[in-house]
């Protein structure tokens, strides 16, 4: 039988032996709960989906994790600088406005690339309306005030033709989140919106009866696609752990099955330069010209 001697060293053996597997995973001591904003641009089919996100960030990182979801791109980003959560999805006019306060956590890859459009949509009925100024007097859906494909896009794109976009709609309104623009537009309570090109993307493959009942009329350029985002005063090391497994999702089976519910291909670590045409458009609009 071992002595007590000898049963202290095993045991501290063993312990080493995991701070050790543990810091090399780069989760050591890190149990604390990881709390992750969301907003209705995660339109995909409710629980099961954030569940099974949950299920595979906690695997990975070793946490507790938890998604706290809100209506607006604002609540969730007035939640993250609070410190109430340690990232959330934004969209680039929102990280942009608060660059000094928000880190960059990952950007999603959709269909390979870091990037998506502002699409203009218009009933399929509609087969005259060519560009947003032949909506002049009509009835407008923009997705969220704080949006740059829902928003300030058309907004920018109205200012760049010399019109006053407040006296241009006969009427303007915000659904608050982008499938609801689509949803307006589809059944005639809007003859245009202004749609992320992603969310019109997936619906057009996961509900296509939605879909088709709007036609894309005009694409944007290219844009940074919304980010995941920190607050600057994170811990690195809870940073970095939570960045590496969103990269990771994409090689792991669970992360794989989100990933299509997202229709994304993956998360890749982004850059300031993706966002310098957003922080363009929001110089203009603001300047009203």
């Amino acid at each position: 039988m071992p002595t007590e001697y000898v049963k202290r060293v095993l045991a501290a053996c063993v312990i080493t032996v995991l701070s050790i597997s543990n810091t090399a995973n780069g989760l050591a001591g890190d149990t604390k709960e990881y709390r992750i904003g969301l907003t209705s641009v995660i339109f995909a089919d409710g629980t099961a989906f954030v569940n099974d996100w949950r299920t595979y960030l906690t695997h990975h990182l070793q946490a507790p994790v938890k998604f706290v979801q809100r209506q607006t791109y604002r609540e969730v980003t007035d939640l993250l600088l609070a410190g109430d959560l340690d990232a959330a999805w934004l969209c680039g006019y929102l990280y942009l406005q608060h660059r000094d306060e928000l880190e960059l956590l990952n950007v999603p890859l959709f269909k390979g690339k870091p990037l998506y459009h502002s699409y203009l949509i218009v009933p399929s009925s509609d087969t005259k309306t060519r560009k947003l100024t032949d909506l002049k007097k009509k009835v407008f859906a923009y997705s969220d005030p704080d949006s740059h494909s829902g928003y300030r896009y058309p907004q920018l794109s109205l200012i760049s033709a010399g019109i006053e976009p407040k006296h241009f709609f006969a009427k303007t309104f915000f659904t608050w989140s982008h499938r609801d623009v689509v949803n307006a537009v589809a059944d005639g309570v809007a003859q245009g919106g202004a749609v992320d090109s992603y969310v019109w993307e997936t619906l057009a493959e996961k509900d296509p009866q939605l879909s088709r009942r709007t036609r894309v009329v005009s694409k944007s350029p290219e844009y940074g696609f919304p980010p995941l985002v920190t607050q600057r005063g994170l811990a690195q090391r809870r940073a970095d752990n939570l960045r590496e497994a969103l990269m990771h999702m994409s090689s792991d089976d669970m992360g794989s099955k989100v990933l299509q519910i997202l229709n994304l291909d993956g998360f890749t670590v982004g850059n300031d330069d993706l966002y310098n045409n957003i922080a363009d458009s929001i110089r203009i609009v603001e300047q009203g010209g």
